[in-house]
Parts: structure tokens; C-alpha cells; sequence
């Protein structure tokens, strides 16, 4: 199925399905999953190229290969600080200028801390960082990021990991009628090709996943799943679904149709 393109950071893509690598079975299955789910845009942790992660300049080349846009991103920080410092690190490795900020508040649910969030965006976006910020579904944060300069804003749908899918689509609505003009990527929190369309029929311009598809039975199967439900919700989206009504009404006239009576 094919879907319009969006433009985000200086950059036209035509696949609205953002991938993790992270969490696969092997080094073949990522790349089958990459290939599968049409991706343009991979998400990479500067700590999956150290050496005792198993990652180190293999895994590195192996990315390269993919030929896709690199998303570098700052999991683990706990502090704007830390954060500053390693998307400065990521933009001299990566060659670019692309970062996904996380900055975690708490480490049981791996909620972003969204004050240092904001905090780091700005100053990263003042040193010419095209800015992926990771947040919840608030949407006056989400208010103050887009002000911040941020390239893309992306709220969770559910706790990173959980695969439990939009937890409150009210808010995800609402962040999504209120900033028409915002680039919003719904990242972290959906587990089946179900929820990427529900979030995508609200308009999101795209989604990322990791676990939904690293940890799934058959990972390139469901990274090609992933897709066609991202593309399916987009199309939804454009087509301008039929509005809801509080009743029944018929799809066929019922005017001057002979009905039927028991005697």
C-alpha cells in the first residue's frame, strides 16, 4: 500500500515507520525485519557500539549497510546534562545532526523526565540539533517543545517496553487537533500492528517501535505487519473517516421497501 510522504528535519520520507535496533535474536533477523518493514529512519544508542554490548564497529557497519537515516538517541541519561553531553558524542560518531532525546525520570516505568527534557531540547536545538523528544501525552509539554524548536515531538502511547498500546487516546487526540502543525511521533508503548493504525488514524505522522518487533515470534514478519498497519491507518487518516453517530441509521433507503409482517 502506498502512502504520502512527510517531510521531517530537512528530510522527505515516504515510510512512516520508524525501527529500534536493538533486543533482535541476531544481527541477520535485524536486517531481514529492516528490510521487511520498508524503514527509513533506524534509532541507535551510542552504547550498542561498545564492545561488551556486543555491539562495537561490526554492529556499526551492519547499520550502514541498511542504508537508512540514523536517529542517534540518548537512552540511559538521567539528566539533562547527561544528555547534552552524549548528543554532542552521537552527532561527532553518526555524522549528524539527528538525535532522539530521552531523558528518564523514573526507572520502573522509564517515564521521561519531561523538565529536563525541555531543558536539554532548547540548549541542543540553540547548538543546531534537529531534535526527536522523547515525552508523555502532555500536552503542555508538548506545547513548550514545539516552542523549543523541536523537530519532531514523540508522546508515548504506554510505558516504554509494555506493549499494552494507547493507554489514553483522548490525550493523544487532543495533543494531535492542537498542534496541526507539529511533527508528532508516537513512540514507545504499542505492541500489535492494531494499535500503530489506531494511533496513525488520529493523524500521528508516524511511529516508532523496537520490542513491538524485536521481541516478536517471528520479528520480519511482524515488521512487515507493522507496516501495512501503519500504512493502513494513514490511508484511514487521508480517506477522512465517516463521523460517529449516536444512532442507528440505514445504509439503504427503507422508503416505499415492502416489509415483511407474521400473520
Amino acid at each position: 500500500m502506498t502512502i504520502s510522504p512527510f517531510w521531517i528535519a530537512g528530510t522527505t520520507l515516504s515510510s512512516r515507520l520508524f525501527l529500534g535496533t536493538s533486543h533482535y535474536p541476531s544481527p541477520q533477523v535485524l536486517s531481514d525485519a529492516v528490510s521487511a518493514s520498508g524503514t527509513q529512519v533506524l534509532t541507535v544508542g551510542l552504547r550498542r557500539l561498545q564492545p561488551e554490548s556486543g555491539g562495537g564497529n561490526s554492529f556499526w557497519q551492519r547499520v550502514q549497510a541498511m542504508k537508512t537515516h540514523i536517529l542517534p538517541n540518548t537512552a540511559g541519561c538521567h539528566t539533562a546534562e547527561e544528555a547534552i553531553t552524549l548528543a554532542q558524542m552521537a552527532r561527532e560518531i553518526f555524522g549528524t545532526t539527528w538525535i532522539k532525546l530521552e531523558v528518564i525520570g523514573d526507572d520502573y516505568t522509564l517515564q521521561p523526565d519531561t523538565h529536563a527534557t525541555l531543558e536539554a531540547a532548547t540548549l541542543l536545538g540553540k547548538e543546531g540539533f534537529a531534535v526527536f523528544a522523547y515525552t508523555t501525552d502532555d500536552l503542555v509539554i508538548a506545547q513548550k517543545l514545539r516552542d523549543a524548536g523541536c523537530a519532531a515531538i514523540m508522546p508515548w502511547a504506554a510505558p516504554i517496553g509494555t506493549g499494552r498500546g494507547p493507554l489514553n487516546p483522548y490525550a493523544l487526540e487532543t495533543m494531535r487537533r492542537r498542534l496541526p502543525d507539529a511533527v508528532l511521533v508516537v513512540d514507545a508503548g504499542l505492541g500489535k500492528p492494531s494499535h500503530a493504525a489506531a494511533v496513525m488514524e488520529m493523524g500521528f505522522d508516524a511511529v516508532l517501535l523496537n520490542t513491538a518487533v524485536a521481541q516478536a515470534g517471528d520479528p520480519v514478519r511482524m515488521a512487515k505487519a507493522f507496516a501495512d498497519g501503519v500504512a493502513a491507518g494513514r490511508a484511514a487518516y487521508e480517506s477522512t473517516p465517516m463521523p460517529e453517530r449516536a444512532a442507528a441509521q440505514a445504509s439503504t433507503p427503507t422508503v416505499g421497501v415492502p416489509f415483511w409482517h407474521a400473520p
